[in-house]
């Protein structure tokens, strides 16, 4: 159940209606959902009530193209206790249920977590941060709990004593529905910390820490861009990550990233601008003279940034699929033969040119088996080398970028022929007999 009626007036300068103001490109609602998905959850049942009908078309849509089920439920007081967004669901749901906020972003192993925990009769439990200085988190804004050992002693924004924030996800049994009715009845307060509140004093609520997972409450324009750098900066490096990339092209992909999130383009689209790049920087390379090798090596490397940013783009928008990785794959190994074919032509023009079509073959023969024992053998060189060691793509371009900017177009094939195929003889020494 996903609690997205509130007006949001503090983001609508970014958008009319809170739940579809974008973040990295995508709304925020959807990203809440699509949290759900990759735990496991494929039915939802969402409450709107300010500019509800928008957000439901949009949920229409996004439940088709998931292949989900959203159930709509309409608040009119949304101006009033989030409680009331709940109660809308106590005659549809009778089972336990995950509970969350519509603005909160979260880190889906933490509702993996959550689901498995499970809950007793009549219990709820709260997902807590217990790191105070969380930079992501508002502490004027925030609702704070008071844990004693697991147990929630009470909670609310108001809380003077407190020990953790409430990251605004919960695992329910339908007993919260009461308790709710109770905190209403008994003294007005129609708040779901009201009725969490409720049954705290009844000890029939749990906590569970989330460590160092991300969460973030997107309530403002403050917390929007620092929801948008986090997610960013949560974009987990490829364990085969080599050391240019980590050090050097994943620094700058994830900023291009930021920017590219908000235009219409797909993380296809991008693979295809780098190839195209190596296609540009390899044309280059067959012109005579230092000024195009130059050029043609700066967009070599600009290419090997973006082939960062398409896989980026992918996990910031939902976008992955085994189509995509193939498809930069084949375009990578295009891109590649591209341009050490043209550098090895641009060598041609300055020295004996058998030598250079035979030092040329061996470096693109090396790069393709690199490429190709990578694709066959990391899990594998993972376990038998920790940490990996890995020579791929991102060092073979950096070298052709170096090589034109000192002019060394036969240097720095030599070494790419003699460095790959180094690297895949080392890695059939590490794999053999397995």
């Amino acid at each position: 159940m996903i609690i997205a009626a509130g007006r949001g007036s503090r983001l609508e300068q970014k958008g009319l209606s809170k739940p579809l103001v974008p973040v990295l490109g995508k709304p925020i609602i959807e990203r809440v959902i699509r949290s759900g998905i990759s735990a496991g959850i494929k039915d939802f049942y969402v409450v709107t009530g300010f500019n509800g009908t928008r957000v439901r078309e949009f949920l229409d849509d996004l439940a088709l193209h998931c292949a989900i089920r959203i159930t709509h439920l309409s608040n009119n007081e949304w101006d009033k206790g989030n409680g009331l967004s709940v109660l809308k669901a106590a005659e549809l749901i009778k089972d336990d249920f995950l509970l969350m906020m519509g603005d909160h972003l979260v880190d889906p192993d933490l509702i993996k977590e959550l689901i498995s925990k499970g809950v007793s009769d009549g219990e709820v439990l709260l997902a807590v941060d217990r790191k105070l200085s969380n930079p992501l988190v508002n502490v004027a804004d925030a609702t704070k709990v008071k844990v004693n050992g697991q147990r929630v002693e009470s909670i609310g924004k108001g809380l003077k004593e407190f020990n953790a924030f409430d990251t605004g996800f919960f695992l329910c049994s339908p007993e919260i529905f009461h308790a709710i009715e109770q905190s209403i009845s008994n003294g007005g307060d129609s708040s779901l910390s009201g009725g969490i509140n409720w049954l705290a004093k009844r000890g029939k609520v749990r906590s569970i820490e989330i460590g160092d997972r991300f969460w973030i409450d997107v309530d403002d324009p403050v917390a929007l861009k620092k929801a948008e750098k986090a997610l960013l900066e949560n974009l987990h490096a490829k364990q085969n990550d080599g050391p240019v990339s980590r050090y050097l092209n994943r620094p700058l992909s994830t900023k291009i990233s930021r920017y590219l999130a908000g235009l219409p383009l797909t993380a296809n689209q991008i693979s295809f601008i780098s190839f195209s790049l190596c296609l540009v920087a390899s044309a280059l390379f067959c012109i005579p003279g230092y000024r195009a090798l130059v050029v043609g090596g700066v967009l070599t490397q600009l290419a090997s940034i973006l082939d960062g940013c398409d896989g980026e783009i992918a996990r910031i928008k939902f976008e992955e699929s085994e189509f995509g990785a193939w498809f930069d794959a084949v375009l990578d190994r295009y891109g590649d033969a591209f341009l050490l074919f043209a550098l090895t032509l641009h060598a041609c023009a300055d020295t004996a040119r058998l030598f250079v079509v035979v030092v040329g073959f061996m470096a693109i023969i090396g790069s393709f088996m690199v490429s190709y024992t990578a694709d066959k053998y990391d899990s594998l060189m993972r376990e038998r080398i920790k940490p990996a060691f890995r020579i791929g793509r991102d060092m073979r371009l950096f070298l052709i970028f170096l090589g034109a900017l000192l002019n060394q177009a036969l240097a720095v094939l030599v070494i790419l022929a003699v460095l790959m195929n180094a690297e895949t003889i080392r890695r059939i020494y590490i794999c053999r007999g397995k």
